[in-house]
Order: C-alpha cells, then sequence, then structure tokens
C-alpha cells in the first residue's frame, strides 16, 4: 500500500509505511499548501526542477529531517548553497538509482529549469509494487509514449494548469500515451493564471484513455 498526500499546487508525499517520500515542497509562500514546511517529515525529497514554486522548502526540511535529496546536480547546488552539508544523490536523464523505498528513473521534461546549466525532470517510481510517474513541470512531448512502452505506468501524476505546463488537452493525450491505468492531477488552481475545471479534465482523458482520473483536493490523501 502506498499513500498519496496532497499538499497543493505540485507537492506531494508517497508513504508505504516504511518510508516517506516527498516531491516539489513549495510550501512557504504557496496558497494552496495545507502544511507548513517545519512540520513536514520525510526520508527523501526528489525535486524537478529549480523554479521556486517546486525547489520550495527542499533545503530547509532536508536540513531538519536529515531528508536525502535527490535532482539535477545544478538544482542540488543551490540547496547547498542555501543549507551546507545535505545529505544528496545527484542524478541527471535516463539515469536510475535504487533507494530503500524502491527504484527511482529520471526522465526528461520539456520545461525551463530555473538555474544555468540545469534541466527539468521527471521521475518514475517503483514502490511497494507500483509503477508512480511524476511528469514535474513540462509540455507534452512524443517521448511520453517510450516512458509508458518502458514501464507500466499505475499512476500517472500530471500537471494540468496550462500556461506554463500542458492545459487539460495536452494532459488528456500525455495519459493516453502514456497508458496508465490512473491519473492524479496537480499543478493547477494555485493562482488565476493556472485555474482550471479537473471535472473536464477528468471527462476528456476518460473519454480518450484508459485511466482513470482521482481529483485529490489539496490536504486530501489517496490510497494507491
Amino acid at each position: 500500500m502506498v499513500m498519496f498526500k496532497y499538499y497543493g499546487h505540485s507537492c506531494f508525499m508517497l508513504d508505504n509505511g516504511e518510508h516517506k517520500v516527498l516531491f516539489d515542497p513549495f510550501l512557504t509562500g504557496n496558497p494552496k499548501a495545507t502544511v507548513k514546511a517545519e512540520d513536514i517529515d520525510c526520508d527523501f525529497i526528489l525535486i524537478s526542477h529549480a523554479h521556486s514554486d517546486h525547489l520550495g522548502d527542499a533545503p530547509e526540511i532536508a536540513g531538519r529531517t536529515g531528508a536525502e535529496l535527490v535532482g539535477i546536480p545544478e538544482v542540488l547546488a543551490i540547496c547547498e548553497q542555501r543549507v551546507p552539508g545535505l545529505k544528496q544523490h545527484p542524478m541527471n536523464l535516463g539515469g536510475s538509482i535504487n533507494l530503500p523505498f524502491g527504484r527511482v528513473r529520471m526522465t526528461m521534461a520539456k520545461h525551463s529549469s530555473g538555474v544555468a546549466g540545469g534541466i527539468a525532470c521527471g521521475y518514475v517510481i517503483s514502490m511497494s509494487g507500483l509503477k508512480i510517474y511524476f511528469a514535474g513541470d513540462t509540455a507534452l512531448f512524443g517521448d511520453m509514449q517510450l516512458i509508458g512502452r518502458k514501464d507500466e505506468i499505475d499512476y500517472a501524476i500530471l500537471p494540468v494548469g496550462d500556461n506554463y505546463t500542458m492545459g487539460l488537452e495536452d494532459a488528456a493525450l500525455a495519459a493516453q500515451w502514456l497508458n496508465a491505468r490512473h491519473v492524479i492531477p496537480v499543478h493547477y488552481n494555485t493562482w488565476p493564471i493556472i485555474n482550471q475545471d479537473v471535472k473536464k479534465y477528468r471527462e476528456i482523458t476518460e473519454a480518450m484513455s484508459r485511466a482513470e482520473v482521482h481529483v485529490v483536493e489539496p490536504g486530501a490523501e489517496l490510497e494507491l
């Protein structure tokens, strides 16, 4: 069993009862955040890119909890500048690592990185018998079909807010290309510029793919 705990925007945690894995912990300054950075406890933090609404409180949370940071080297260098001495594992696109909770593969994302020399990324996480794909911030790109061929994706966590990332139609096509069994939309309604009707997203996606769409409100949980 894995619990998906959504904290708003693109911040969420995967908790299998033994390990807590936090993603893109933008909490301070996040109008949708349902917890404070100082109240988060985790073992690992995976970062998709260095924009402030994704890197967020990662260095401070890692410094307080001793959590290991995973991300692109240039992104982790920013974390080290903010809080020296952090435990970290730098990766790059296409690389995989085995961690105590399972295997992590870093995938590409089509998005700016937020740091010179860096690149945005996503992750495929193997955890408790599930394959979970977190796209990070991204446009629709053809290699999503390859991600779906390489791994049978149980849950795809996709941005749907438009303007900065995929919108509803492209995110629905992403679900189809990934051949995901389930989709959880994120990165929407944090600010007016990314407001979206996620009920419409559910309708579009379930009509054109095999995916079941789960709309999880900030502060809520979903058993995967």
